[in-house]
This record gives C-alpha cells, sequence and structure tokens, in this order.
C-alpha cells in the first residue's frame, strides 16, 4: 500500500485447483514418516542404522534359508524368527520412534500440521502407523526371504500349502511385535524433544521390564511356584508375546522354547490387546495437549 492509500496488484493470485482434503494429507505424511524411518529422501547418515538393522535382519534369514536347505528341515520356524531376533527389534523401534515424533517437537513445527485439514489425532495415527508398518517390515522383508527358500525346497503342491500357512502365521506374529514394540516406541517419543532421550528410555524400559521378568521367573522355578511359573511372562513386552505365541499360534517345525502359561493364555491375549489400547489412548491424549 502507497502513501495514498492505494493498493497495487502484484500478480498475487487465489489458489483455484482441487483440494485434496483431509485423508490425502494424513496418507501423505503416513508415507513420509515411513520413507523417514528408513532414511528414504534423507543424508546418508540416516540410512546407516536403520538398513544397518535392516542388514542384519536379512543376514539372519539368510543363514537359517541356507542351514535349512542342507540339513532338510526348518531350523528356526517362522513364529520364532521374531523372539530370536527380538533385541534388534526393540533397538530398531527405540530409534525411529523418536526420529518420527520427537523431531516434530522440537522443531516446533505441530502448529503447521494442525493448520491443515488434519486433526492431532490424524497426526498421532499416522506416526504410529509408520512406526508399525516400518518395524512390520524389518521382520516381513526375512520372512519372506525364508518362506521362498522353504517353497522352492518343498516336494509338492500340499507341502507349498503349508509352507504358505506357517509363513502367514509369522507374518502375523511379527505384525504383533511391529504394534506392541512400535506403539510403545512412539508414545515414549511424543513425550521427549531430544531423541536421544527418548530412545534411551525405550531401551532401557524393555532392558528393565525383561529384568524384572527374568528375576521372578527364576523366583518361580526356585520356589516350584506354579502360578509364578505361568504368569511371569506378564511382566515385559518380550515375554508377553512369547506367551501369546504359546497360548494363540500353532507349533511349528524349528520352534524355540516358548515360556510356559498353562491356563493363563487368554489373560496374555488381553493384557496385549489392554497395553496396545492404553499405548494408544495415551498418545491420543498426548497429542490433544500438545501446545506446540
Amino acid at each position: 500500500m502507497s502513501e495514498s492509500g492505494v493498493i497495487h496488484d502484484i500478480g498475487y493470485q487465489r489458489y483455484s485447483g482441487p483440494r485434496l482434503g483431509r485423508g490425502y494429507a494424513v496418507r501423505s505424511l503416513y508415507v513420509h514418516s515411513l520413507r523417514t524411518a528408513f532414511g528414504f529422501g534423507r543424508s546418508a547418515k540416516a540410512k546407516i542404522f536403520p538398513w544397518f538393522a535392516a542388514g542384519i535382519a536379512l543376514l539372519v534369514a539368510v543363514i537359517v534359508t541356507a542351514v535349512r536347505a542342507q540339513a532338510g528341515r526348518p531350523v528356526l520356524s517362522y513364529t520364532s524368527y521374531a523372539d530370536a531376533i527380538s533385541v534388534l527389534v526393540v533397538l530398531f523401534c527405540a530409534v525411529i520412534g523418536p526420529e518420527l515424533v520427537s523431531r516434530d517437537l522440537r522443531s516446533g513445527v505441530l502448529p503447521l500440521y494442525f493448520s491443515r485439514p488434519m486433526t492431532r489425532a490424524d497426526y498421532a495415527l499416522a506416526k504410529l502407523a509408520a512406526t508399525v508398518s516400518a518395524a512390520w517390515l524389518l521382520l516381513a522383508m526375512p520372512l519372506t526371504i525364508m518362506f521362498l527358500g522353504g517353497a522352492f525346497g518343498a516336494g509338492g503342491a500340499k507341502e507349498i500349502w503349508t509352507e504358505i500357512g506357517r509363513y502367514a502365521a509369522g507374518l502375523g506374529y511379527a505384525a504383533l511385535y511391529a504394534l506392541l514394540f512400535g506403539a510403545i516406541a512412539t508414545l515414549v517419543g511424543s513425550l521427549a524433544s531430544r531423541r536421544a532421550v527418548a530412545a534411551a528410555i525405550i531401551a532401557g524400559f524393555f532392558l528393565m521390564t525383561s529384568a524384572v521378568a527374568g528375576v521372578v521367573s527364576g523366583i518361580a522355578f526356585a520356589t516350584d511356584s506354579t502360578t509364578l511359573q505361568h504368569a511371569f511372562g506378564l511382566l515385559s513386552p518380550a515375554t508377553l508375546l512369547q506367551g501369546v505365541h504359546a497360548w494363540a499360534i500353532a507349533d511349528q517345525p524349528g520352534d524355540l522354547e516358548t515360556i510356559p502359561v498353562g491356563d493363563l493364555g487368554p489373560i496374555y491375549g488381553l493384557v496385549l490387546v489392554a497395553a496396545l489400547a492404553v499405548c494408544t489412548l495415551l498418545l491420543l491424549a498426548r497429542y490433544r495437549k500438545v501446545a506446540r
């Protein structure tokens, strides 16, 4: 505006194109976050850890597949694969969970997201879905390699069909791992703006709960307490999932030894569902109150 009060037209125009809306914004955030989890579109440094973790997971699968081809039988089942590399899954989630949410808190960009049609709940659920998807892909890719090795070595259509069923069970169990570990990592990451602090808290939580479960397990077997022997698995996420495995998933050749659950199998399932619900509700509550 000039001193005489005249408004000059300098060429700005209103946007008249299509409005893609809330769904498109949520999908875009999910895809962007999933790409970020594996370092796509970022520097080479950001790709080191996720692809190092993926490389280890794939290497284990290749070795297991090669040994199976030589031995003529599975040495590690599809459902036990996640249990075997659970520490790697913990570290992966401890890094990518804060990476996806803590950076936004620290840089103060949340008002930009919330100024769009996207709601706070949309943002939280998109970030949770991306973390869970990344953790599931970390497990699903090696399981697929194991399946291809097993299918090519099968003796006929019946054996291939059996292999498909076992592979599907492994993918389902991997999804439970991704859901629980990803939900915990995203929730903790949303509470701290510093990624290193959030990652340390996540890793410490899994380590502490596993240690507590181990101590209680030792006491249970030392005292010959059947109730404690069946219930100690409820004390940590990893043993909780092993308990669900023992209760709800059929045995496969190459299964690792699972924890005893006795008649408490349904309790393990209910606790898993409750843990997922609590983590999700707390995450939603966190973003309803976040200031920036």
